[in-house]
């Protein structure tokens, strides 16, 4: 990255400022990670989430899962699947939902999964 940065204090000298503006993340990408992060600051999404990293599933066994109604469910997984960390596919009449086959997707499991001290199930 070419962009000349002035910092109004400049803690650390040219060529750290140089390294940390070329290992900046793109804008799409700090958006893509900040929607997903977003989707899972709620706790209704985060369960809905982190049950289809398991498990592939229609609307109606999630709602029984996590105990809520169908409607509500397929509210959170619309914006789970928008911000992209849930992916849907038809079977016959019924649309299933699994967590997306991304590093995103994947590392935000890992993570909450740590963070949590939570275990998959064997």
């Amino acid at each position: 990255m070419d962009k000349a940065v002035r910092l109004p204090h400049e803690h650390n000298g040219a060529d750290t400022q140089k390294h940390i503006l070329e290992a900046m993340p793109p804008e799409e990408a700090i958006r893509l990670v900040s929607d997903a992060l977003g989707q899972l600051g709620d706790p209704s999404r985060l369960r809905i989430f982190w049950l289809l990293c398991h498990t592939e599933e229609c609307v109606m066994d999630v709602a029984e899962y996590v105990g809520m109604s169908s409607p509500a469910v397929s509210h959170h997984l619309r914006l789970l699947k928008s911000a992209g960390l849930v992916v849907s596919r038809r079977d016959g009449k019924e649309m299933l939902y699994r967590a997306a086959d991304t590093a995103l997707a994947g590392e935000l499991h890992r993570v909450i999964e740590r963070i949590a001290e939570i275990r998959c199930p064997s």
